[in-house]
């Protein structure tokens, strides 16, 4: 903390203002030159000098806050930059109010009691302030984002990583490098998709379908199953159940299971299923369902890629085709 004080440089104010204090205590004792009406006004500056190095030793000191709670690795899923905005806004409105009542000889409270009756005007000035920070309170609260996030509008507008959340803005880096500024209250008030879930859990979700040609089905014959058992070691210790013969996609869609199963790579603790859907007239959807255990987008790509590359390959070795429009 302290190490970020210096850094931060929150105690060079604090020495600026010493010669307004100083001065200022010395006014009374100097010779007026053009009567009281120079002494008045230096005082006064010299009032508004001393207020200025104070609110800005205290937004400093704000700034200086917020690096430390930043440099916490387990505060940085929540982040506070738009609460010290909403501060730093408070800090300079009722300090610059006091400044002007400073310069006009008013009290503040009358000032204060003025901007009351224009409030509707403050409620416009500061409509996106309000309404940003009312946003950035129920997406911290619910825990809906945070910086380091893989969040996707549903609008298509951003899709990548949250960088920054402010008062005023959520900063994501789309995967082409450009950068989407959204205001807060949009992620509220519409849905979007934050990936997170699949990055803290176990694995990353493939779900495709291998569309097979419907008049390629029929029933497995003696002779081809033992075909079958030799050539594919996976399937050597296949065994029909209840003494009935199964099709030939029935036993593709086992052999699916068994390959997934043993595949290195594959999370056989979350779900794995193989299935088949509707016949259309695009053919017999056998939906393939299963979990990654590499989430890391290019690698993930790549090893399902090589799997169906497998999969798509092996149909033919259960005479079967797969359904391509011509």
């Amino acid at each position: 903390m302290k190490g970020t004080l210096l850094k931060k440089k929150v105690f060079r104010y604090i020495v600026y203002m010493l010669p307004g204090i100083v001065l200022y205590y010395l006014l009374p004792y100097l010779e007026p030159i053009e009567g009281k009406t120079l002494q008045t006004i230096s005082t006064r500056l010299c009032v508004v000098y001393i207020i200025g190095c104070i609110l800005l030793c205290i937004n400093d000191l704000l700034l200086t806050l917020l690096a430390f709670y930043n440099t916490k690795d387990k505060q940085r899923s929540r982040p506070m930059k738009g609460l010290v905005q909403i501060f730093q806004v408070i800090l300079f409105f009722v300090g610059g109010i006091i400044i002007v009542s400073v310069l006009i000889n008013k009290s503040p409270n009358t000032l204060f009691a003025g901007l009351g009756a224009s409030a509707a005007i403050l409620m416009l000035v500061f409509k996106d302030s309000i309404l940003g920070f009312v946003a950035g309170v129920q997406l911290s609260a619910n825990d809906m984002l945070r910086i380091g996030d893989w969040v996707q509008l549903s609008d298509g507008s951003a899709n990548g990583i949250v960088l920054e959340i402010t008062l005023n803005t959520v900063k994501i880096q789309n995967w082409d490098n450009t950068i989407s500024t959204i205001p807060p209250y949009t992620l509220v008030n519409t849905t979007f998709k934050n990936w997170r879930g699949m990055q803290e859990s176990d694995g990353r979700r493939v779900d495709k379908s291998i569309k097979l040609d419907m008049s390629t089905l029929k029933f497995c014959t003696p002779n081809m199953l033992d075909r079958i058992r030799q050539e594919i070691p996976l399937l050597k210790d296949y065994e029909p159940t209840d003494g009935t013969m199964p099709t030939n996609a029935q036993l593709y869609r086992f052999y699916i299971e068994q390959y997934l199963s043993s595949h290195p790579l594959v999370n056989t603790h979350l779900d794995l299923i193989i299935a088949q859907r509707e016949p259309t007239q695009f053919g017999v959807p056998i939906e393939v369902y299963f979990f990654l255990t590499d989430k890391v987008w290019n690698e993930f790509e790549r090893i399902q890629s090589d799997i169906f590359d497998h999969l798509l390959v092996m149909v033919n070795a259960f005479d079967l085709k797969l359904y391509q429009y011509s």
